[in-house]
């Protein structure tokens, strides 16, 4: 017999947005609970998003904004773009369950969401919304009302990585989201929100999972849970071994999650039994090079091409992230792409690169030529020197370029395409010419906001083991489990809203078992 030190209903293993949410409800429905935190600041991968967002169809907060959107049609959308790579009951939970989600959430005057349009990654699939009206944003809070918690939510991640100080005026964003809901615990005594404490491993009693062993302060706690352990501890994406294991492109060094998602949770659920899917499947974007070697999420260009190493365009720049990391990724294992890609641009917005979404803030421009990412010439055919690529493609793939600008249509990649494309340049084509010397290359590389294969769950957010049986005691949500959105990304707010909501299902599960 395990001899407990500490004893819950309920113990949760992360505290992005599933583990809070999932600690939440818990606590709000009268469970003793402990959420565990391996690092010394709460919120995982969802305090680093910049705006926190969730792919909710018809929640309360789009109902108020007008929408006329209906969960039919956002299920025919999901399920186009998906397929039959998930099962569809896994598919249809997500696509429903959001809605009823924000309305439980609202009831607390603490949470509180609002939308933020942001259009379907798939604009060409039957009843995607090209207005944005399925993607929904936690309503930022001020510091003041939360001074506490400035010191203890992750991020940003200026802060993080270049030492920026934390904005004292507001929490936005995925922080927002991540105070809000630690906020809103602090008024239930029978919830314990716990850092510096890394999962071990899962202790099983008579094929149930009944607890966890956790480090604290170089000691080993067995931690009792009566009822369920829910894991959202986020991916395994800052895991070097187990991105080769199971097939990850990319580095460790290359993503947006923290650093303390080595996948611990995983290892520890397939440990006890837990089948997994997707394990090679990640989040993916493309990533500017900056001077310590990491190449970070970035968006929003205003200009510029990418081409490869023979000099040529290669991809439709303006497309959604994940699809066109997936396209990079694609033609890199073809061998058409290697790394690094470049950014063409000419010296309109001078000579950093025209990205307005960096994420990761540029540094002095001095740097970067230093560490060789950015290159300037007065000539095309000198640029193509620098960076070592046939000057003649370059000059012809500019030339063209330039010449599809002039006719408004982007004939080879479809750039401007779809309304994401647009959604940066006024609803206009996203092509401007390249023509105003002197003449700019950036470096590019693969970036990812985290890997999203993991345990197979049902509807239920239960792990399933390898002959597909709900293991008992054991739930999984987000990054920890397996997408329900399969190999494709669907919409902004799918990875924080998968998580949300299947640890919000998760102690609905554990209620309805209790009764």
């Amino acid at each position: 017999m395990m001899n407990w030190n500490e004893e819950y209903d309920v113990l949760v293993v992360g505290s992005g947005g599933g583990g809070v949410t999932g600690a939440y409800t818990a606590a709000r429905e009268g469970l003793t609970v402990n959420l565990i935190e391996a690092t010394d600041k709460f919120g995982g991968t969802t305090a680093y998003s910049g705006g926190g967002g969730v792919w909710f169809p018809c929640n309360p907060a789009l109902q108020r904004a007008g929408t006329d959107d209906t969960i039919e049609d956002a299920l025919e959308y999901y399920h186009a773009v998906v397929g039959d790579r998930t099962p569809r009951e896994l598919q249809d939970t997500y696509v429903r369950g959001g809605g009823p989600l924000i309305e439980y959430l609202e009831q607390d005057e603490i949470l509180k969401f609002e939308m933020l349009p942001w259009p379907d990654y798939f604009g060409k699939a039957p009843k995607a919304r090209l207005d944005g009206q399925r993607h929904t944003m936690p309503t930022p809070l001020p510091v003041s009302q939360a001074p506490e918690l400035r010191e203890v939510v992750r991020g940003p991640l200026d802060f993080d990585r270049l030492g920026i100080p934390q904005p004292d005026d507001f929490f936005i964003g995925g922080r927002a989201l991540i105070a809000r809901f630690l906020k809103a615990i602090e008024k239930y005594p029978n919830a314990k929100l716990t850092l510096n404490s890394p999962l071990v491993e899962l202790v099983v009693e008579e094929g149930a999972v009944v607890g966890a062993i956790v480090e604290r302060d170089g000691q080993r706690v067995a931690i009792r849970a009566r009822s369920g352990v829910i894991l959202a501890a986020g991916g395994f994406e800052a895991n070097d071994e187990l991105r080769q294991k199971f097939g990850v492109p990319g580095h460790a060094r290359d993503t947006m999650g923290p650093g303390a998602n080595l996948g611990k949770a995983h290892q520890a659920a397939i440990a006890v039994g837990a089948d997994t899917d997707l394990m090679d499947q990640a989040w993916w974007s493309p990533g500017l090079t900056h001077p310590d070697g990491r190449s970070a999420f970035a968006l929003w260009f205003t200009g510029g091409i990418f081409v490869n190493q023979d000099g040529a365009r290669f991809v439709n720049e303006s497309a959604p992230y994940d699809r066109l990391g997936r396209d990079v990724i694609a033609q890199m294992e073809q061998g058409t792409v290697t790394l690094p890609y470049w950014m063409i641009y000419d010296d309109k917005e001078g000579e950093r690169p025209p990205v307005q979404a960096p994420n990761v803030s540029m540094t002095a421009t001095e740097k970067y030529v230093a560490a060789g990412l950015w290159h300037t010439a007065d000539t095309l055919e000198a640029l193509a020197e620098k960076i070592r690529v046939p000057s003649e493609i370059l000059v012809e793939t500019v030339a063209r370029f330039n010449k599809m600008v002039e006719n408004g249509v982007d004939e080879d990649f479809g750039r401007g395409d779809e309304a994401y494309d647009r959604a940066f340049s006024g609803g206009e084509p996203p092509l401007v010419a390249i023509e105003q010397g002197p003449f700019h290359a950036a470096a590019f590389g693969i970036s990812d906001l985290g890997t999203k294969g993991g345990l197979r769950t049902d509807t239920a957010a239960r792990v399933l083991d390898t002959s597909h049986n709900p293991i008992p005691g054991l739930y999984a949500a987000g990054n920890t489990m397996a997408a329900p959105s399969g190999t494709v990304y669907p919409g902004g707010g799918n990875p924080i809203g998968t998580s949300m909501l299947f640890s919000h299902l998760a102690v609905q599960n554990i209620l309805s078992e209790r009764e």
